[in-house]
């Protein structure tokens, strides 16, 4: 075993979680949704996807740039990355185009990517968007064998959504270099200069929990010393993920999205946290979005809502995600009442 991937184990034994309860309450009350029907591809042969889900999402003013998860092909699923832009007041109506117009920006290129770009979670830095994504694809192993791996892709792009530059992380120590079985659901916190406050998922030894890490931009590269365990799955869950990118509360207040998957039926089910600039953990919810009736239970992947986009708008909390593998569900709720759930970590 790689020293990297001991030093984390021994990390994970560690940390003491939160305490959260196997119970949901729905604050979510104002629920609409995007189709593929609903959407027209303008720089792409094909005008039509088959799934549009797990959309990233940032504020400009009053207009939402949302950077949904694209499907085409029924047989191989493979994901690229698009974007749209809706009036964010038009939006909190339920009115949206039978038409919207969505341009393809991020497509499989790579290796590590050959499966898919999927997930988005987006930032607006300086004159850019920064996009934390999961690149879907291969490595070749010591045995020069071709093998499966995920990892956390990172994509610079201008004010016209062309990629400046991308690539993925690692975890580096004294010179060595490290990747998890797989790296993603991951939302930038701060950033300062060419290093990065980060939230992120690793899996170390069968286990899916997050993490908080500090990221150099410029190497790609995250420093074992500044990783630390955020929230592990609980006694009912197989797994725990970041879902949404972060969003400011206060000075050293930020309000993250979380999913869990649940052993009792492999539902995605959604809670929100608070975390401070370096990632620790002030406060946690049970969960407050789940997947409800047929429109949200029944799809490619049953019983999800999944990521991407979180956004404050006015008195308004929006949780913009992916809904069973094949639709957008735009989530709303009055920011006072999800804050009434958060419950504060005594430590």
């Amino acid at each position: 075993m790689n020293k990297i991937e001991k030093a984390l184990l021994g990390k994970l034994k560690e940390h003491k979680n939160c305490s959260r309860k196997n119970c949901q309450i729905n604050v979510f009350k104002k629920r609409y949704y995007i189709g593929p029907e609903n959407i027209k591809i303008t720089n792409y042969l094909r005008t039509r996807p088959i799934a549009i889900f797990n959309p990233g999402a940032v504020l400009n003013g009053k207009k939402l740039h949302i950077f949904p998860r694209l499907i085409f092909d029924y047989y191989k699923y493979t994901s690229s990355i698009g974007v749209f832009s809706l009036d964010v007041e038009k939006l909190l109506r339920g009115e949206t185009s039978k038409n919207i117009e969505t341009e393809i920006i991020l497509w499989p290129q790579q290796l590590w990517e050959f499966l898919g770009c999927e997930d988005a979670r987006v930032t607006i830095h300086k004159d850019s968007y920064y996009l934390l994504y999961t690149g879907k694809g291969y490595y070749y192993g010591e045995k020069n064998e071709l093998l499966r791996r995920d990892v956390l892709g990172f994509a610079e792009l201008d004010q016209n959504y062309t990629p400046k530059r991308k690539g993925y992380f690692s975890i580096e120590d004294e010179g060595e270099s490290f990747l998890p079985k797989t790296t993603k659901d991951s939302a930038f916190i701060k950033i300062t200069g060419n290093n990065a406050s980060m939230l992120t998922r690793f899996e170390v030894g069968n286990t899916l929990a997050c993490w908080h890490a500090s990221g150099n931009l410029e190497s790609l590269a995250f420093n074992i010393e500044d990783i630390e365990p955020v929230l592990l799955p609980e006694s009912w869950e197989h797994k725990v993920g970041w879902s949404t990118n972060t969003v400011k509360l206060s000075d050293d207040e930020y309000l993250v999205g979380w999913h869990a998957v649940l052993k009792e039926d492999l539902s995605y089910r959604n809670g929100l946290a608070l975390v401070d600039g370096n990632g620790k953990l002030k406060a946690v919810s049970d969960y407050l979005l789940t997947p409800i009736g047929l429109n949200e239970e029944y799809g490619d992947r049953a019983m999800v809502i999944f990521g991407d986009g979180l956004i404050i708008y006015q008195d308004k909390l929006l949780w913009i995600g992916g809904v069973s593998d094949y639709c957008i569900g735009i989530f709303i709720a009055r920011l006072e009442d999800i804050m009434k759930e958060l419950i504060f970590c005594n430590r």
